[in-house]
Parts: structure tokens; C-alpha cells; sequence
């Protein structure tokens, strides 16, 4: 077979192994390694278990905060919408319980799931609109959001009524054939997200407005819409992930979600997007939320490092991230 012939081939580049593709899987497996061998206890099913559903609400949000970031946008209201979804949430169930008893709960769970799109909505519109640059928007919309849950809670704490908790703890604490629920719901959204961003024309052209918005312009993309939905997308993840919450603690406070948009931001880029836009990879997201709590928990389990650092570490990752997506442009 002549060099040619063998250029011609287009199907033999997908046998050929990515590896930047798989960065986030090696280093996940590789951390889990250095957590067995650090602390015996790490590999206990129950341990790995707890790791696993704990990351679920990282994971779901981040599978929307990836549409946002692959449009060349940011949004650093996650964590602060995340509270104020919750909170909302609670109220409409405690209002509803008298009178409709636990159908107050799937009630509720559609409320926030609206009221979280419409959060996300409201982002879009400002900065698609308005013109205005996602990191002041939704910096703006951070402190909005965080004030009116604190203005709700009264600084303190908003639990769910009583009659709802002993119906609603099974949605995280339960489990299918042995598989939590968060865990179940978290590779849900993570299909869908995978199936919308790589197999549909919106996911096509989520990455070529991140790309270069432009020439995506040109090309008769409506960029505007475009970027506002995915900030919709964002907020829906916000409110699944708010489903998943509350039946944890049952109850929403000021400090609720907090620094959440750090986590975020750091598992998407840690999973493969580009911060500036045009790349982007659902199940790397997934990764990079478990490598989070992957970290977090071997730091409790050792004393190698304060638990307190944890922040430190997730904010040194991102950097180091950054620092890795940059050397491999330059390459």
C-alpha cells in the first residue's frame, strides 16, 4: 500500500490514543492509587462510596458550567445560586406540605428547577443584551443571590418541614441495586449533556462561538442566543443539583454553596475545557469533580495537611491547570 493510499485512510486517526483527552482519567486514577497507599482505610467501599455521591453535586453543575465555559463565558454565581435555589425550594415545600402532604416534594423539586432556569436566563439575557462581560454580570448576580438567601434565612438557618424529611432523605441517602442516587442522577445529566454537546447542531455550535464567536457570527450562528442558553443549561444543573442538596442537610443557610464556584470552574478546566472557550469535555468535568473530593478526602484521611487547606489545594489545581493548558497551546 502506497504512503498515499494510507493518507487517504481518515478512520485509522481513531484508533490513535488522545492523551490530552485522557489526562484527567490518568491523574484521577493515579491520586486514587496514592490515596490507597497513604491510608489503608481510603479503599473501603464505604469510604469510596461517600466520595463518589459527594462529588455528585460538583459533577452536575459542572456538567452545565462546561456549555457555559466552552462558549467562552463564566459564571461565578454558581455557589450563591445554588443557596438561593435551595432556599426557594424549601419555602415552596413548607407552604405546600399542609395541604398536599409529600407531593409538596416533587412540587417543589419543579419549582426549583424553574426558578433555576430562570436564574440562568437572567445571566444570559444581561450579558448577551447588555453587553456586558459574564465575569461582571454574574459577579453582580453572586452578591445578589447570596443577599437574598441570607435576607430569607434571616442569617440564620431555613430547614424543611418535618412531615417532608423522612420521605425526602432516600433521594440521597437511598440507593438502586447499590448505586446512590446522586450517583445515578449525576451520570443522567452527564449523558445528556455528553449526547447535547457532542451529537446535536446547539452542541456543534456551542464550541464554534467559543471558538471564535466571529466567524461563528458569519457564519449565520446566532452567538447571543446561543451563550444565553447555556446559561439557562447552567441554572437547570444548578436546580438538579439543589434536588440533590437538600434532602443531605435539609435546610438552606447564608454560607450554603459557598466557594462552590471555585470547585466548579476548577474540575471543568481540570476535565479538559478550555477556559477561553472552543473545547470541551462532559465526562472529563465528571473526573475532575471526583478528583476534587478524591483530594479533599485523602487530606481527612492523613495528617500530611490541614482539611482547612483544602480551598488552597483546589485553588493551586486550577492555576497549575491553567499553567498546563497554556505550555500545550505554545506546543
Amino acid at each position: 500500500m502506497s504512503s498515499a493510499e494510507i493518507a487517504s485512510l481518515p478512520e485509522s486517526e481513531g484508533f490513535r490514543i488522545r492523551w490530552a483527552d485522557m489526562a484527567p482519567f490518568i491523574a484521577l486514577a493515579l491520586i486514587v492509587l496514592l490515596g490507597a497507599l497513604i491510608n489503608s482505610n481510603f479503599m473501603a467501599a464505604n469510604n469510596l462510596m461517600n466520595v463518589i455521591t459527594r462529588s455528585a453535586f460538583i459533577a452536575i453543575i459542572g456538567v452545565g458550567a462546561t456549555f457555559v465555559i466552552a462558549t467562552g463565558g463564566l459564571d461565578l454565581s454558581i455557589g450563591s445560586m445554588m443557596a438561593f435555589v435551595v432556599g426557594i425550594m424549601i419555602m415552596a415545600m413548607n407552604s405546600l406540605a399542609p395541604q398536599i402532604g409529600v407531593w409538596a416534594i416533587p412540587v417543589g423539586a419543579l419549582v426549583a428547577l424553574v426558578v433555576g432556569s430562570l436564574c440562568g436566563l437572567m445571566n444570559g439575557l444581561i450579558i448577551t443584551v447588555g453587553r456586558i462581560e459574564p465575569f461582571i454580570v454574574t459577579l453582580g448576580t453572586m452578591g445578589i443571590f447570596r443577599a437574598f438567601i441570607t435576607y430569607m434565612t434571616d442569617g440564620g438557618s431555613l430547614s424543611i418541614d418535618r412531615s417532608l424529611r423522612s420521605a425526602y432523605r432516600p433521594l440521597y441517602f437511598g440507593d438502586f441495586l447499590g448505586v446512590p442516587y446522586p450517583v445515578i442522577i449525576t451520570v443522567v445529566v452527564a449523558l445528556i449533556g455528553a449526547f447535547v454537546l457532542y451529537r446535536t447542531k446547539y452542541g456543534r455550535r456551542v464550541t464554534a462561538v467559543g471558538s471564535n464567536s466571529d466567524v461563528a457570527r458569519f457564519s449565520g450562528v446566532h452567538v447571543g442566543r446561543v451563550r444565553t442558553m447555556a446559561f439557562v443549561i447552567q441554572g437547570f444543573c444548578v436546580a438538579v443539583a439543589a434536588i440533590c442538596y437538600v434532602p443531605r442537610l435539609g435546610a438552606a443557610t447564608p454560607t450554603t454553596g459557598q466557594l462552590w464556584e471555585l470547585q466548579v470552574i476548577t474540575a471543568v478546566v481540570i476535565g479538559g475545557t478550555l477556559l477561553r472557550g472552543g473545547k470541551a469535555h462532559i465526562w472529563g468535568t465528571v473526573a475532575g469533580a471526583l478528583i476534587l473530593e478524591v483530594i479533599a478526602n485523602v487530606m481527612v484521611l492523613s495528617d500530611m495537611v490541614s482539611e482547612y487547606l483544602v480551598a488552597a489545594v483546589q485553588g493551586a489545581i486550577i492555576i497549575i491547570a491553567m499553567l498546563a493548558h497554556r505550555f500545550t497551546s505554545a506546543r
